[in-house]
């Protein structure tokens, strides 16, 4: 980074600060002028750039000297780390993002994704997912690799729908990129450290934040436009009926992004959110990767004929012996069942039928939940 470069790199740290609490105007100050670094060099004098600046906005840039030093000392810590700092004027910055009114002023990026791939998409919802709805991004992640690979997925790196989200994009050999409610020195919730480490080399991680901060209420909704601006599309897979995933949904709905929305059954608590999004029009009814690539245009008929001659279509769970198959088509019907249910269900005696669970089991195509309940995996 040259002088110049990093001069500007700075301003736009200590200006983001700054306008932490009036994004609006410190972000009408820096397209007035184009350039961090020259709102920052009339801090003094703001009224030289916008003439009816309020009393307000001249108190908040007289801390602008403090902000820079703070500048400074984050300066250091992204040199030593690898860590980017993008500003509107830099060209790794999500272009996308800059469409939006409130996007942030500055992004810390650790991370080998380019931001600004030609298809993006953010996969919200839930913190408390259920089977169905972990199934669900498990298919839809691994047939959208085959219908349409070179997208990037983007999440908040939370429990649930989230993780679960980062994970599955991983395992494809997708990339994901995690958008952080605090700074690049600390990770929430730790227990996803090890994840995040994978993503780094595989996605990466942005936030606008910068280290200390506190991963608080608020930053969590704030960090749901950068999601939701960066990306092409929003895609909620289980909600209750208030959630984070909704005011993404939201928010994209605002940046006239695509919205999406997998229905759950009626009466669940985490599919309410989904269902009365699709009931009112917010979101377009999602049931499969495929519609979902042909309703983006992101069709290529090449890759999907190659993809059905490779088998999406094909029988779901093969090579299974009559007893087996008779168990999954039990589970097709009724997912969720304990044993005696099962063996009614199948027709497969009780005495049999053990062994049969354990054999599907080992072929991972189905698990055991809370109570001696079994839970098919619908993607095997």
């Amino acid at each position: 980074m040259n002088h110049t470069d990093e001069r500007e790199a700075l301003c736009a740290m200590a200006l983001s600060k700054l306008g932490y609490y009036n994004q609006a105007a410190f972000r009408q100050l820096y397209e007035l002028t184009g350039s961090a670094s020259e709102v920052m060099a009339h801090s003094k004098d703001i009224t030289s750039l916008l003439p009816d600046a309020s009393p307000r906005l001249k108190e908040m840039l007289a801390d602008s000297d403090v902000m820079m030093r703070r500048a400074e000392e984050e300066m250091a810590f992204v040199q030593k780390y690898n860590i980017q700092v993008l500003h509107p004027a830099h060209p790794d910055y999500p272009q996308r993002l800059k469409e939006c009114a409130d996007a942030p002023l500055v992004l810390y990026y650790r991370g080998t994704a380019d931001l600004n791939q030609t298809r993006v998409i953010n996969i919200v919802g839930t913190r408390r997912s259920t089977p169905y709805g972990e199934d669900l991004i498990r298919q839809f992640i691994t047939d959208l690799q085959q219908w349409c690979p070179q997208v990037l997925v983007v999440s908040g790196l939370a429990y649930g729908v989230d993780i679960c989200a980062h994970r599955q994009a991983l395992e494809k050999g997708m990339e994901t990129v995690g958008v952080l409610a605090h700074g690049l020195d600390d990770l929430y919730p730790s227990r996803h450290r090890e994840t995040a480490r994978q993503m780094i080399s595989q996605g990466g991680l942005l936030t606008e934040f910068m280290t200390h901060t506190n991963a608080d209420k608020i930053n969590f909704v704030r960090r749901n436009r950068i999601v939701a601006g960066m990306s092409d599309a929003c895609i909620l897979v289980e909600s209750a009926a208030h959630g984070g995933g909704l005011i993404t949904a939201d928010i994209a709905r605002g940046y006239n992004r695509d919205v999406f929305a997998f229905p759950g059954r009626v009466g669940d608590p985490y599919s309410e959110g989904c269902n009365n999004l699709i009931r009112d029009n917010g979101a377009m009814l999602l049931t499969s990767a495929y519609d979902f690539v042909r309703h983006m245009g992101w069709e290529n008929d090449e890759l999907l004929a190659k993809a059905r001659h490779e088998g999406i279509e094909r029988q779901m769970f093969p090579d299974l012996s009559p007893d087996e198959q008779a168990v999954v088509d039990a589970l097709l019907r009724h997912n969720d069942l304990q044993v005696n249910m099962l063996a009614t269900q199948s027709g497969v005696p009780v005495a049999r039928l053990t062994s049969v669970l354990f054999e599907l089991e080992m072929k991972g195509i189905l698990r055991t939940l809370a109570g001696g309940v079994y839970h098919l995996y619908k993607n095997s």
